[in-house]
């Protein structure tokens, strides 16, 4: 049976979720409560919300969930823009993770569209 572990976008997610665990693991202490939490818990956000959105019954949910996980990557997107700002991370490297979660973010849009099409909404 088909789980949530399938989906590509939740395993881009975990992966990029992992790098920017890595990548917040090396930040100043002084941004433990600020951009290291936030950082940790948005890219976290993601693939929860995809797995959550699987698990989902009712259409509504499901895209509800995918919604949010969308919002979270897009968050996660402006933490690794700060990080470049404040010089914690290369320039290269953000662009590289933004780049990729904007990749993600497609990938959302198109299971959105793919469990509309399934409703109906879509034609």
């Amino acid at each position: 049976m088909p789980t949530f572990r399938d989906l590509r976008i939740w395993q881009d997610s975990i992966r990029l979720m992992m790098e920017i665990h890595k990548l917040c693991s090396q930040l100043p202490r002084e941004e433990r409560f600020q951009l290291i939490d936030q950082a940790t818990r948005s890219s976290s956000s993601v693939p929860d919300n995809i797995a959550e959105g699987y698990a989902s019954y009712h259409y509504k949910d499901k895209i509800n969930r995918f919604y949010d996980s969308r919002k979270e990557a897009a968050e996660t997107q402006n933490h690794v823009i700060k990080m470049a700002t404040k010089r914690y991370i290369k320039r290269e490297t953000a662009e590289n993770l933004f780049n990729e979660y904007l990749i993600l973010i497609k990938g959302i849009n198109g299971y959105v569209n793919y469990l509309k099409r399934k409703r109906g909404d879509l034609r």
